[in-house]
């Protein structure tokens, strides 16, 4: 088994983005989903962009990670947001019956930035609302 090599994760402010590119195997996925939670807890990440766009292919095990790790993002505090999903992935993401309506997606980073400012001010709005 080959050792998963680290996948950089930039921050711009209060936001991570990381970028998925070329073939990934399960266990760099995996290392992923690891390496982008610890960072996410660690610095009280407010946002999360994860940029598929150098992803030509997603198998249904890379999608379930995907959406897992949105999850967990989420049970830590942080909004997060799928960008740049290539048309043929999307078309085979629908046609394997991968389960990814509860993610947010927009089409590039400029977008996915301006989504998660909207998530955050909702997020804000909500808890105002209810006197948390």
């Amino acid at each position: 088994m080959s050792e998963a090599v680290p996948i950089p994760i930039l921050r711009i402010g209060d936001t991570l983005l990381i970028r998925l590119e070329g073939d990934l195997d399960d266990s760099t996925v995996i290392a992923v989903e690891d390496q982008l939670t610890r960072e996410v807890a660690r610095i009280r990440a407010k946002g999360t962009l994860i940029d598929v766009s150098g992803l030509s292919v997603v198998d249904s095990f890379i999608a379930r990670v995907i959406a897992r790790v949105v999850a967990m993002i989420r049970l830590l505090g942080s909004e997060a947001c799928v960008v740049g999903i290539q048309p043929a992935v999307a078309i085979t993401l629908v046609e394997l019956g991968v389960p990814m309506g509860h993610l947010d997606t927009a089409l590039d980073a400029q977008q996915g930035m301006a989504l998660l400012d909207r998530l955050r001010t909702d997020s804000a709005r909500d808890h105002e609302t209810r006197g948390d």
